[in-house]
């Protein structure tokens, strides 16, 4: 049976692991010692690494890591990123037979300009683009560009479930109930989520049904989410992508 389980590195990243057998697969290792330590306690043995993005704190430690285990490495084809050496764009496919795992490729660039995500049998690994009750911030690409993304992600089924790349739903939540603060379901997330972080659990992975049901961005067409995003942007927002924008500047300052 397939196995999905976090490694906690830096300050609040999580880098998956996806195990069958003693066959691993790693999802944006930044940080090679923790994957080596988990890897070697668990007498696993690396077949694979996946990227989504260029980001130090996402492929890191993948040199490190081909120095003990020469396996191939996946990544964005729009990003330069040495180590990948298995470069994949939207629609292409990763078959992982080791760890029993038959990905699609999603572009979901914003966050940066190559962005992608790894969608399959239930499960969608997607890096810094959603989080749980939020989204990643804005750094190479553009405000449209990240609402179609968050929108290509918004029509996966509602039970997958989002493997997302950092400990930041309490956070997120807390903007959500300052746009949202009627939502009796955000009510109940957030209280949930409190009582994992008290306890030092984990809060991901989420589901698309509950990012739908909570994340404000992507709820920019509840009205009560567009009277705070335009009570905060000052003028008329028009259109799905202008109300996202808002939203995110917003949560960039708040």
């Amino acid at each position: 049976m397939r196995e999905i389980f976090a490694i906690p590195a830096f300050h609040d990243n999580y880098i998956w692991v996806i195990r069958k057998g003693m066959s691993a697969a790693v999802v944006d290792p930044g940080d090679a010692g923790p994957v080596k330590e988990a890897i070697t306690r668990l007498g696993l043995t690396l077949t694979a690494i996946l990227t989504t993005h260029h980001h130090a704190d996402h492929v890191g430690g993948v040199d490190e890591l081909l120095a003990s285990w020469p396996v191939p490495v996946y990544g964005p084809a729009a990003e330069s990123i040495n180590v990948v050496d298995h470069p994949v764009t939207h629609g292409d496919r990763v078959r992982l037979p080791d760890v029993d795992v038959d990905f699609v490729v999603l572009d979901v660039g914003g966050h940066t300009l190559g962005h992608i995500a790894y969608s399959g049998q239930g499960a969608l690994f997607c890096g810094d683009t959603l989080f749980a009750g939020g989204c990643g911030r804005i750094f190479e690409g553009t405000a449209s560009q990240m609402w179609n993304s968050l929108t290509r992600l918004a029509t996966l089924p509602g039970d997958t479930q989002v493997y997302c790349a950092h400990e930041y739903t309490a956070a997120n939540l807390r903007f959500a109930l300052a746009v949202e603060p009627a939502n009796a379901a955000l009510q109940q997330r957030a209280q949930a989520v409190d009582q994992l972080r008290a306890a030092g659990l984990p809060t991901v992975p989420s589901t698309i049904a509950v990012e739908l049901e909570t994340n404000p961005f992507l709820r920019v067409k509840s009205p009560e989410v567009i009277a705070a995003a335009v009570g905060y942007s000052g003028g008329e927002l028009l259109g799905d992508a202008e109300v996202f924008s808002a939203l995110r500047d917003w949560k960039n300052v708040f």
